[in-house]
């Protein structure tokens, strides 16, 4: 069966016959305009359009300028027949007045309504296009992609993170510390290191600092500090500057060195298990001084004495420790547990070198600082 529009005629086919029914198209037409007010009212409701007619195989075949809308409860399609042909003059001029008209309403009433709230949805929401957009892009990607793309920006961030802390941790413990007994010469050393030059000293009760380059490594500036020896001032000075220190320069006389060394391992003692210290793990050098002295020790001779010394006070302090890790009162355990102690278990790097500020030509000569002055440009 094949419909019409224009001629409103209906022509059937079978194996033997065909007949035109006339009146049929009139009535047929009037059906389908009583079927476009319902599709209409039913547009109105919120159904759908759909661009072609749903139509099986067999059935009838619908003009193409006919269109079609879903409604509930029926199983085929309703069909909207097309306006009445016009000529195209008139057609033209009542397009241009429509659209006319339309821009004049719209300009009129809700044209501008409509651009101010679009301006005020997007000045709300300025972002959600772009991100909108980005989400989409997103979805279309291939997830393996994605998943290198999310790789890539924590190792990115992990990289940032690490380098900050290693640059911070560097700039912040920027210190040399000058440590050790009364007159075992930290002060003479601490103005020889800066001036070159010899100056008497005093006992000192309070710290001295100045910056400091050393001599085969001008680019990089240390803050050298000399601390107090006096058994008061010492634990205070060295609570202070503890958290800022680069290296430690304890400081031994090593000319009088077996009358002091219970002192010295007692300092030192306290010194290597502190958490702090332990933790950041400061280059140790232990200068032993006055080697210009006949009577003096030598540096080998000085750390065997000492090793001795500390792991005797290791056995006797022992009983403080109450945790496994060692840590009690703010303490570590000195060295490692069942074996005889050595400077090489500590968790920082020690060196044990000999020096003399004083010189041996007294004080007119030069200082013989060269071994620490090579240590100290490693750092």
């Amino acid at each position: 069966m094949v419909l019409h529009g224009e001629a409103q005629t209906i022509n059937f086919r079978d194996k033997k016959k065909k007949h035109t029914v006339d009146w049929m198209g009139p009535l047929i037409c009037h059906c389908l305009d009583l079927m476009s007010q319902v599709c209409y009212s039913a547009q109105n409701l919120g159904f759908h359009m759909y661009p072609e007619p749903l139509l099986t195989k067999g059935e009838t075949k619908v003009n193409s300028n006919f269109k079609c809308m879903s409604y509930p409860g029926l199983q085929r399609p309703l069909l909207t027949p097309p306006a009445p042909h016009r000529p195209q003059q008139e057609e033209d001029v009542s397009h241009s007045q429509i659209s006319v008209s339309g821009e004049m309403e719209a300009d009129s009433t809700g044209g501008n309504m409509g651009i101010k709230a679009e301006d005020v949805e997007m000045a709300e929401y300025p972002f959600e296009p772009y991100i909108e957009s980005l989400r989409q892009q997103l979805e279309d990607q291939d997830p393996v992609f994605l998943i290198a793309v999310i790789v890539a920006l924590a190792v990115v961030v992990i990289t940032c993170v690490f380098l900050k802390y290693f640059l911070t941790s560097k700039t912040v413990r920027s210190a040399v510390l000058l440590v050790g007994l009364c007159d075992s010469g930290k002060t003479l050393i601490f103005s020889r290191l800066l001036s070159g030059k010899y100056k008497r000293t005093q006992t000192s009760i309070t710290d001295s600092s100045a910056p400091y380059k050393a001599k085969n490594d001008k680019a990089t500036t240390w803050t050298l500090i000399d601390l107090p020896g006096h058994d008061s001032l010492r634990s205070q000075y060295l609570e202070k500057f503890k958290s800022a220190a680069r290296a430690i320069v304890f400081v031994v006389d090593s000319g009088i060195f077996q009358k002091e060394v219970r002192d010295v391992a007692e300092f030192l003692y306290m010194l290597l298990t502190d958490t702090v210290i332990s933790r950041n793990a400061p280059a140790l050098l232990v200068a032993c001084n006055k080697q210009d002295i006949t009577m003096a020790k030598s540096a080998k001779l000085i750390q065997q004495q000492l090793e001795k010394e500390l792991n005797t006070l290791r056995v006797t302090r022992s009983a403080a420790l109450s945790s496994q890790d060692g840590s009690v009162g703010g303490s570590v355990y000195l060295g490692k547990k069942g074996k005889d102690f050595e400077f090489s278990q500590l968790p920082l790097k020690v060196e044990f070198l000999e020096c003399s500020a004083r010189g041996s030509k007294g004080e007119d000569g030069d200082a013989d600082l060269g071994s620490l002055e090579k240590s100290l440009a490693k750092l």
